[in-house]
């Protein structure tokens, strides 16, 4: 466990084994999204930590890099959830008939679609340039926190239409829509 406190008026990272006397990280049950994650607290009761499990980093520079890595996984992750979305929305309305006529004929789901589609492009656009930026130099944490914020966005708006594209199928566990949605607020 990696543990980030304030020491000296200076913020320093230490390194902790779960086995440490006064550790314990019990098991959060009842979460309604995320649920095939293994979510835990973690509880510090009087532990006593080693000088050698300091890490070499001062301030907030170490909680921070931590943090922007995991935003730019969460800016991609987010989106393969869309993308999921999007794809059984297209199965469903490609073989769902209303009418007498498929579902994916009617203008409305079409443009539903195309919509969904171009700002799924243009999100992913997004990060793969922050990344490329990232790779060269160029980058900076304003740039990672706001592609998360669209993407993250962008991916809510896009499941909640395609739930509402299944109608009542869109909160069945068969297409799996709703879970991604519930995983993604």
């Amino acid at each position: 466990i990696i543990v980030w406190a304030k020491l000296d008026d200076t913020v320093k990272g230490f390194v902790l084994d779960r086995g440490m006397d006064g550790i314990s990280t019990p098991k959060i049950d009842g979460k309604l999204s995320l649920r095939t994650s293994v979510t835990g607290m973690i509880n510090l009761d009087d532990v006593k930590v080693p000088k050698e499990n300091m890490l070499d980093v001062n301030g907030m520079k170490g909680p921070f890099s931590c943090l922007n890595n995991a935003r730019l996984g969460i800016s991609f992750g987010v989106l393969g959830s869309a993308e999921y979305c999007i794809e059984k929305a297209i199965d469903y309305s490609s073989n769902r008939k209303l009418f007498g006529q498929l579902l994916a004929e009617k203008q409305l789901l079409q443009m539903k679609l195309a919509n969904m589609t171009t700002e799924w492009n243009l999100a992913l656009l997004s990060c793969l340039h922050v990344s490329e930026q990232l790779d060269n130099g160029n980058s900076s944490p304003e740039m990672i926190s706001l592609i998360k914020r669209n993407s993250c966005s962008k991916s809510l708006d896009i499941t909640r239409t395609c739930r509402d594209i299944l109608g009542g199928n869109g909160i069945s566990e068969e297409y799996q829509i709703f879970r991604h949605l519930c995983n993604l607020e």
